[in-house]
């Protein structure tokens, strides 16, 4: 008996390894001709049992070995049909209890199962090579010597009938007309015929009906003597009317002149391995949860209707996101979720599929239907009111009824002027469009407005290196006394230098700046720069003093740290806390408790002042107001647009300067002082100051200007004006 071969089998169990060997080639040289001896025959199957079961317990699992093995059982001459039935089945239970050891893989069932069918398919296509090599040996002696040819033509035709007739795959000749002239019984055993049957038929009629047409046509180019060899995949009818589907090879044996003589035919059965193909290539292109087609089907689709569509062809999207599902998550778990996704899924399926549109889920609660054969926007908005109308029905999952609305993106544009990514990012934008114009509706996608929010983004990026760069600097516009016009305050207002733009306005970046909370920082270094200014000014003019006012953004507000960051700047400018006001805008401070009002009282004990910016737009709460640690009110700018004549005597929008007047008085009821913001106008001022305004600010005391014009202006004795 041999020994195991020392080869990374030491796994195995090494006895019932060399037990299978003897059993394998027992049953080898009983089902029938071996040109080994017994020992030889034992040697050379107990090499392959160890491959085996190599195979089997290697961690990176591969069928190749048992193809190598398959192939090699043919190059022995172990080519009996029944030796590979043996073969195969025994690779089953019986190598499993008696070469494995106790501890295999989780999978060892399905590894064993892909080894039966690779020894079966290696031992196939070595036995249809060689087939195709005693072909051409057989084309090649036909025509020798009469002799050698009378000779060779009968040892070859007992050769090709051993293989012919026991081969397991299928073998067909056919002329050239297409009659078949002789089968093997495989091949009639695959298509469900006798063997009789078969040479009654012409290979045309088992054409499938979907590739006849082309196949009829390969086959006419192939008994012309255009190509030689020909090979597809294709389906046959079997005679009970199913199909099979075969790797079919096709070879034409010419006469000695050249002229076709007849076609041989090699035909395996595929049909399991093309369903699983079909059945990942479903998986791979379809949403495991929804059953609808997924991102990967949908580009390809989409690309495909790019590829084939002419110069005025438009192409429109509709890419749907439902609204607050998260919350139905988290809510109700994320099982109920998925099946409200089920729903809807069938639902938008069921409303546009009859027209011929493709939903697909691009995961998530993202949902995306390609308008096919629409004739323009309307078309599209139609598909994606008809969506809306479906996701709002209310959804019973369970015993959970559920209230949906989503909202959706629309583009639709000519195939010449975009691509797929482009239309996808398109409708990505306009879906977020729709979300914030109040959700529950669509939006049509508008390229001035995408650039817009291009340019927007790209300057919320650059913000953080702009303030790294010092590119940011401090503008002063004055607050001036209506009563004598001195000079008695500056509000500290920001612009950004930008290197492509220029000098760009806080109505620009600021909002950027809250949305990305950088907001905090920029506040900080314009209220540590606006306090080194207004100290400069207090050291240069000590009997001028002039309060620097600065805005707080409602995030700094509600900032636990603002107070110490308020109290840093006013330790490390010197800056006295009477020179420095801090605005805040009304909805910020009206809806203030808590820590950010404790925060206030602390900034107001600090001896900084506190203004409300732009009173009077918000929700005034005025029983509120005389709680707050409060200094100065703003007017907001439109009471004050509202007295714009020219002249004194002048008409004026009287409900306005009703509205000032009651504000003054309001105000100086509750001891605070009122600053009239957007003055334009003289006349505006004259009224203002008939009103009884304390102080004023706009473009007619000046416009916001840098720190050094203030400076001068303080030198030529406009504070004291």
């Amino acid at each position: 008996m041999a020994a195991v071969p020392d080869s990374g089998g030491d796994d195995l169990h090494r006895p019932g390894a060399q037990r299978y060997a003897a059993d394998w080639a027992r049953a080898v040289r009983r089902l029938g001709f071996v040109p080994l001896s017994a020992d030889e025959t034992e040697r050379l199957l107990l090499v392959h049992t160890v491959r085996l079961g190599q195979a089997v317990l290697a961690r990176q699992f591969s069928a190749t070995p048992a193809e190598d093995v398959g192939r090699a059982l043919v190059e022995a001459h172990l080519t009996e049909p029944r030796v590979l039935d043996w073969s195969v089945h025994a690779l089953g239970h019986r190598f499993l209890a008696q070469v494995l050891p106790d501890r295999v893989p989780a999978d060892v069932a399905d590894r064993v199962a892909a080894l039966q069918g690779a020894l079966a398919a290696g031992f196939a296509r070595a036995l249809r090579n060689r087939t195709f090599s005693q072909q051409e040996r057989i084309a090649r002696s036909a025509w020798q010597a009469r002799d050698a040819v009378e000779r060779a033509l009968r040892d070859s035709e007992a050769r090709f009938r051993a293989v012919f007739t026991g081969a397991a795959i299928g073998i067909g000749i056919a002329g050239i007309d297409g009659q078949i002239i002789e089968v093997n019984q495989s091949f009639a055993d695959m298509l469900g015929y006798s063997v009789d049957e078969l040479r009654q038929i012409n290979v045309a009629s088992l054409f499938h009906a979907d590739d006849a047409a082309g196949m009829w046509e390969l086959y006419q180019e192939l008994i012309e003597g255009k190509h030689d060899h020909a090979r597809v995949e294709k389906r046959y009818h079997r005679k009970d009317g199913t199909v099979v589907w075969t790797d079919l090879a096709v070879s034409l044996i010419r006469h000695d002149d050249g002229r076709p003589r007849f076609t041989v035919a090699m035909i395996e059965d595929i049909t399991e391995r093309y369903e699983l193909q079909q059945r990942l290539r479903f998986q791979a292109l379809h949403d495991p949860l929804t059953g609808l087609p997924n991102r990967t089907l949908f580009f390809e689709t989409l690309g495909r209707c790019f590829e084939r569509a002419g110069a005025e062809q438009r192409i429109a999207v509709c890419f749907l996101d439902l609204d607050g599902f998260k919350a139905v998550n988290d809510s109700f778990g994320h099982d109920l979720g998925d099946r409200l996704l089920i729903t809807i899924a069938r639902r938008l399926a069921d409303c546009v599929a009859g027209q011929g549109h493709l939903v697909a889920r691009m995961g998530g609660d993202e949902f995306v239907i390609l308008v096919d054969g629409g004739d323009g926007l309307d078309d599209a908005v139609g598909v994606a009111e008809l969506a809306l109308a479906a996701v709002s029905a209310p959804v019973l999952v369970g015993d959970q009824q559920l209230a949906v609305s989503a909202s959706v993106g629309v583009v639709e544009c000519p195939a010449a002027e975009t691509s797929a990514s482009e239309l996808m990012k398109a409708a990505d934008t306009t879906l977020y469009w729709a979300k914030a114009e109040g959700r529950g509706r669509w939006a049509v996608y508008d390229p001035e407005r995408s650039a817009a929010d291009i340019a927007r983004s790209a300057l919320a990026a650059g913000l953080p290196a702009a303030l790294d760069r010092d590119e940011f600097v401090v503008h002063y516009q004055p607050i001036v006394s209506l009563l004598d016009g001195a000079m008695l305050a500056v509000e500290a207002l920001v612009r950004w230098r930008h290197p492509e733009l220029g000098l760009v306005g806080p109505d620009r970046f600021i909002g950027l700046a809250e949305e990305t909370g950088l907001i905090v920082r920029l506040g900080e270094w314009v209220l540590g720069q606006a306090c080194r200014d207004a100290r400069a000014w207090h050291r240069e003019f000590p009997a001028q003093p002039l309060v620097v006012s600065v805005n707080l953004a409602a995030r700094q507000a509600d900032d636990p740290a603002i107070v110490d960051t308020v109290a840093d700047a006013l330790s490390r400018t010197g800056l006295p806390a009477e020179l420095l006001q801090l605005e805040l805008t009304e909805s910020a401070v009206m809806g203030t408790a808590g820590e950010p009002l404790r925060s206030l009282r602390r900034l107001a004990g600090l001896g900084v002042r506190l203004a409300i910016d732009d009173f009077g737009t918000g929700y005034s709460n005025l029983a509120y107001l005389r709680r707050l640690p409060i200094h100065c009110l703003k007017l907001a700018g439109p009471f004050v647009e509202g007295i714009r004549a020219e002249e004194p005597d002048a008409p004026v929008d009287h409900r306005d300067e009703r509205i000032v007047d009651a504000l003054v008085r309001l105000a100086h009821a509750l001891e605070l002082s009122v600053t009239a913001e957007a003055v334009e106008t003289g006349a505006q001022a004259e009224r203002l100051r008939a009103l009884r305004c304390d102080t004023g600010q706009g473009r007619w005391f000046g416009p916001p200007m840098p720190a050094q014009e203030i400076t001068a202006r303080l030198r030529g004795g406009e504070a004291a004006a």
